[in-house]
């Protein structure tokens, strides 16, 4: 397996100013493989669920080429649940209910077989589930990404702490990076958050884009501005999703193709914005993604002349 994704595998209930769905898949792993599957033939899904959980989806998500062997299935219990509601900017949004349900007790189990992987994307979850998965592998791999929170930051520090001093790239968004170091200016948190262990850093910044740090460079991101968002559930992991997905396939961590990456990454996420749940993600074509990556190149493409 080139590529192992952790976190949640789950059912949201979603409210925002332009639409209201029932209970739906979602989970920060199901987008994470779901966007990573365009780009990597194979992956390995680590997480749980209870027997609630639709089994044609996950054969759906099987046919796609994401393994299930680290998939834990409960039986008798329920899947985890959020709901939440947005307010009308679709920046900030009220948690209405949370039910951790088979979450509450999750013990992450790496098949052998998906020892070996080079790429690992630890999505939200417990610090101590994610460093449980490092554990677990037997050789460093060649990259790993970390999705956290602010919550964790509340209540685990040390212990996310210690995570980050173990990974490769860390992913948050700029209210975190600010919660994370008290330093206001993104520059200096990131200055900050890079002597605490990763070599890389992405600061997301929702509908302003997203910033790729160094230690030297900085690169930043532009997000497409959307005709119309439906629901913007998900779009952080799905931008995790495309970013390792788009590095396992090309194997190459450089930071000009980290910068690529952030561009398809932030591609995969419009996508998501578009309709509730993964259903955009269950559709695509290529076509569909190489005019929408064209579309973010063209952003920031243009010509200069310099004053003499």
């Amino acid at each position: 397996m080139s590529l192992i994704a952790v976190g949640t595998v789950a059912f949201d209930a979603i409210e925002t100013p332009f639409g209201k769905t029932d209970k739906v898949v979602g989970g920060a792993a199901t987008y994470i493989t779901l966007a990573a599957s365009y780009f990597v033939k194979h992956s390995e899904l680590i997480s749980v669920v209870g027997d609630d959980f639709p089994s044609a989806f996950l054969a759906d998500m099987k046919a796609r080429g994401i393994a299930q062997g680290g998939l834990q299935i409960k039986e008798g219990e329920k899947s985890f649940f959020w709901s939440g509601k947005y307010h009308y900017d679709m920046n900030s949004r009220d948690t209405l209910d949370t039910q951790l349900n088979v979450l509450a007790d999750f013990q992450p189990v790496v098949p052998e077989e998906a020892k070996g992987a080079e790429y690992v994307m630890l999505g939200n979850l417990d610090p101590t589930v994610q460093m449980s998965v490092i554990d677990q592998m037997p050789k460093r791999p060649k990259l790993v990404v970390l999705d956290t929170m602010n919550f964790w930051m509340d209540i685990a520090m040390d212990k996310l702490a210690a995570v980050i001093a173990k990974v490769d790239v860390l992913t948050i968004n700029d209210e975190e990076a600010r919660q994370l170091t008290g330093e206001h200016s993104l520059v200096k948190a990131a200055q900050k958050i890079l002597k605490m262990g990763p070599r890389y850093l992405i600061i997301k910044k929702g509908e302003h884009g997203a910033l790729l740090f160094d230690e030297e460079q900085v690169f930043f991101a532009p997000a497409l501005p959307l005709e119309d968002v439906v629901d913007p559930t998900g779009a952080g992991d799905t931008f995790a999703g495309g970013f390792i997905g788009y590095l396992a396939h090309t194997d190459d961590i450089s930071f000009q193709n980290m910068k690529r990456a952030v561009i398809i990454g932030s591609a995969m996420a419009s996508f998501t914005c578009e309709a509730f749940g993964p259903e955009r993600l269950m559709s695509l074509t290529t076509n569909e993604i190489d005019h929408r990556i064209q579309k973010f190149v063209d952003l920031v493409d243009f010509d200069i002349i310099l004053v003499e």
